[in-house]
């Protein structure tokens, strides 16, 4: 198959490496600098340092070119470049299936990756989202992975995760493209509130109900949105929750982690050099649950936190001070 990668960041990297031995790659970079280090040194010094690319992988700046000789494109910005780089394929009027990596609701209109999508492309375009337990560091060093492909196209689903399974990234197709955007992008805000638990000192018992609660958080956000309850318990829920609230990989993580130090989150993201998408996701989260009336506390308080409204130990303080209330519900 022959696969454009739109974005040329860890993830495009990472993926254009695992694709690389069973498919025709291209990796397509916004910035020519990175292309020109790329196609010198086969690696990507400025932002996935010490993983080299295959010889096969083709670089280029040429957007309209490497769109046009592909079979399946995919998206490897952060969710604030998605909608830029859908409308560049809208204006090509591109018709190929679109796959994303970023996870999250997009800044100001709280949409997911999918509504985005379809607001630009139109309803027909055949579009889904790869999401799962997944460090990009590990995916390029060809450790085993597993992760889920969601799509609003079943057959798509099917015969696509068929074709991108590896020998080490097993990919299992999944229906429930609301479900696993959902699981993506709300367990990056968990983790801030995880990393800001283990950084104030507060326990392992702690950090087990923080994700346990936090899981039911997500869930009840996805139910709201029309997601399956069962999409929660799998790779794209609670597999991504887990890696990502725990592994020291996280950028989410280290944010919570940066939080309970005390610093500020203009110092926070300078010191991380990489976009942690828990951070803009948390305010939209927060926003959503509010108007669909969704109980989602932990969430509420990543977000107070973020936006200097409460510091992590007051945060940890208000959510322990809650009434008690009946587990499940």
């Amino acid at each position: 198959m022959k696969i454009t990668m739109l974005g040329a960041g860890a993830w495009g990297t990472a993926l254009a490496i695992a694709f690389a031995g069973k498919h025709e790659v291209v990796l397509w970079s916004r910035e020519a600098d990175v292309a020109v280090d790329l196609q010198n040194t086969r690696e990507n010094h400025r932002f996935f340092p010490g993983y080299k690319l295959p010889e096969s992988v083709a670089i280029s700046t040429d957007f309209a070119a490497t769109v046009a000789g592909a079979e399946l494109l995919v998206a490897a910005t952060p969710i604030a470049g998605l909608r830029p780089t859908v409308e560049r394929l809208a204006a090509l009027k591109v018709t190929l299936p679109l796959v994303w990596v970023c996870k999250g609701f997009e800044a100001g209109s709280g949409k997911l990756p999918h509504q985005v999508v379809s607001e630009v492309l139109g309803p027909q375009a055949i579009c889904g989202a790869l999401s799962g337990p997944s460090f990009a560091e590990e995916v390029a060093a060809g450790q085993p992975t597993a992760i889920a492909l969601a799509a609003n196209n079943p057959v798509f689903a099917r015969e696509a995760a068929r074709q991108l399974h590896t020998k080490k990234l097993r990919i299992y197709a999944n229906d429930d493209l609301i479900g696993v955007e959902v699981g993506g992008a709300v367990k990056n805000v968990l983790a801030i509130a995880t990393g800001a638990c283990d950084g104030l000192g507060l326990g392992l018992n702690s950090r087990a109900a923080l994700m346990t609660r936090g899981l039911a958080e997500i869930a009840r956000l996805g139910l709201a949105l029309g997601a399956q309850r069962e999409t929660f318990m799998g790779l794209a829920g609670m597999g991504d929750l887990i890696l990502t609230c725990t592994g020291d990989l996280s950028r989410n993580r280290r944010v919570g982690l940066a939080l309970a130090e005390n610093k500020s989150l203009p110092q926070i993201l300078e010191e991380l050099g990489h976009v942690a998408e828990g951070v803009y996701t948390a305010r939209e989260v927060d926003q959503l649950a509010r108007k669909l009336g969704v109980d989602m506390p932990i969430s509420a308080a990543v977000a107070a936190v973020l936006d200097g409204r409460l510091s992590a130990a007051q945060a940890v303080e208000q959510l322990m001070a809650r009434d008690p209330k009946e587990e499940i519900a």
